[in-house]
């Protein structure tokens, strides 16, 4: 998630196990840095573009190596605060708790979070939650800001403080619950259109749950389906894009370490593609829009150089929306399914077939 909600989470965290004692504003600043603390690993460079992308969230978002850091921390608090009797407990859960919630809540979405490092770099990424949701925030933001500004504890504050944690903790629950009603309603309406496919991922929309989109992988192409939460009348609308160039071969994916390490990290819902100077380019589907996806990598031919490769792949900027996008996210919300004006050109219209398929189904390649 977004730093400043995983600074309220652990904010909040903070005044519920502190805030009694020590007041409302140290209880929250403190938890708050504890909250912020699993994501100063992107300072850290792991030796280039892909490593840092696929090496964040690991170590210091383990569930283990939290649980192990846990009493260095906390005792350094507890003495820190000057040792306040019968009060170690509560240091020891705060940062437990800030810590292992932090990582848990970035689980919740889709980028991978490798829970129990060092023993599998396995990347749990549930995908129900966008990396930015509103809706999950503003309460924590809300007693947060109180605790700042009026920073001595109060009954009403508590339940203030209680009702916060109920709204944002319920709101996680009800994503779990609509990421697995639109993935049977995706899968039907892949069905019914004929669309046979390898994967499918359904993951929410930016900025909400209201509004989802799913992704079908087939070999050669992967097509996108946005659909609306709320019952609509409108017939749906996919979107069919190329995700393999014509003449890539799988033995020559052999020339790009870097591919199977990206084919890995993203499932297998990953797209490859050649830009104007015959380079290939991996983009992860996972993360961002069509065309505009977060993460997209020119990946290193090894047999280009004599040299030791220097980087395993550069990363391509790219614009993180496109014209149109807020009108027509707006109307998906509220149950209105029209045309992605960026994706215009990619419309699978009702007599159309798939692109023609080729059986891509190479080895550790996805």
């Amino acid at each position: 998630m977004d730093s400043i909600t995983q600074f309220v989470l652990g904010a909040g965290i903070g005044v519920a196990c502190l805030g009694k004692k020590h007041g409302l504003r140290k209880a929250a600043l403190t938890g708050g840095v504890l909250g912020t603390i699993p994501d100063l690993d992107v300072f850290w460079d792991y030796g280039g573009p892909l490593e840092n992308f696929v090496f964040h969230r690991s170590a210091t978002h383990s569930l283990i190596v939290q649980t192990i850091a846990t009493p260095l921390l906390a005792e350094g608090l507890w003495r820190f605060f000057k040792k306040p009797e019968g009060g170690r407990l509560a240091f020891y859960l705060a940062v437990f708790l800030a810590f292992t919630t932090h990582a848990l809540l970035d689980a919740t979405t889709i980028y991978g979070t490798q829970l129990l490092w060092p023993f599998t770099d396995y990347p749990f990424g549930v995908g129900s939650m966008f990396i930015i949701d509103p809706l999950y925030t503003l309460p924590l933001l809300f007693i947060t800001l109180w605790a700042l500004i009026r920073p001595k504890w109060t009954p009403a504050y508590g339940k203030i403080l209680s009702s916060a944690f109920i709204l944002s903790t319920a709101y996680l629950g009800w994503s779990f619950v609509a990421q697995s009603v639109m993935k049977d309603r995706a899968a039907e309406q892949f069905a019914a259109r004929g669309i046979e496919t390898d994967q499918i991922l359904v993951i929410p929309l930016p900025f909400t749950t209201f509004a989802w989109k799913a992704i079908a992988i087939q070999p050669d192409t992967y097509t996108n389906l946005y659909l609306p939460l709320v019952n609509s009348s409108d017939e749906p609308i996919f979107y069919s894009h190329k995700r393999w160039p014509n003449q890539l071969t799988c033995a020559q994916l052999d020339n790009y370490p870097a591919h199977n390490i990206l084919n890995a990290f993203t499932k297998g819902f990953y797209s490859l593609s050649v830009t104007g100077e015959d380079e290939l380019v991996q983009a992860d589907l996972r993360m961002g829009m069509t065309p505009n996806y977060v993460f997209q990598f020119e990946i290193q031919n090894k047999s280009n150089t004599l040299q030791e490769l220097k980087s395993l792949a550069k990363r391509i900027g790219s614009e993180r929306s496109q014209e149109g996008d807020l009108e027509w996210l707006t109307g998906m919300v509220k149950g209105d399914i029209t045309i992605r004006p960026a994706e215009r050109t990619q419309v699978l219209e009702k007599d159309q077939l798939l692109l023609a398929q080729s059986p891509h189904k190479c080895e550790n390649t996805g």
